[in-house]
């Protein structure tokens, strides 16, 4: 049987994986800028967004999850990628 500490172990490992996973994403950020630029398509492209936010609902919905929730991650997940793109294209919010 599984002691609490062994189950917030497994927890802060998964906790480790999600933050490697978003920093993976957030990277992508300059791929999909420059694709972006050569495409003449705006940082902030609407479409797209929805797109991505119909996936993970859609996979959430799969998995039983609350898909409310999983909409607001995704995006913070979608905010955090633009604004990257922004302080790559020299457009950042800078002080």
């Amino acid at each position: 049987m599984d002691t609490i500490k062994e189950v917030r172990e497994e927890i802060a490992g998964i906790d480790r994986e999600i933050i490697e996973l978003i920093h993976r994403r957030v990277d992508l950020a300059e791929k999909v800028l420059r694709s972006k630029q050569k495409e003449g398509i705006q940082i902030n492209d609407g479409a797209q967004n929805q797109v991505v936010l119909e996936r993970a609902v859609d996979a959430a919905t799969e998995r039983n999850l609350d898909t409310s929730s999983i909409k607001e991650i995704f995006q913070i997940l979608i905010r955090m990628n633009i604004e990257r793109q922004h302080e790559l294209s020299g457009e950042g919010n800078l002080p």
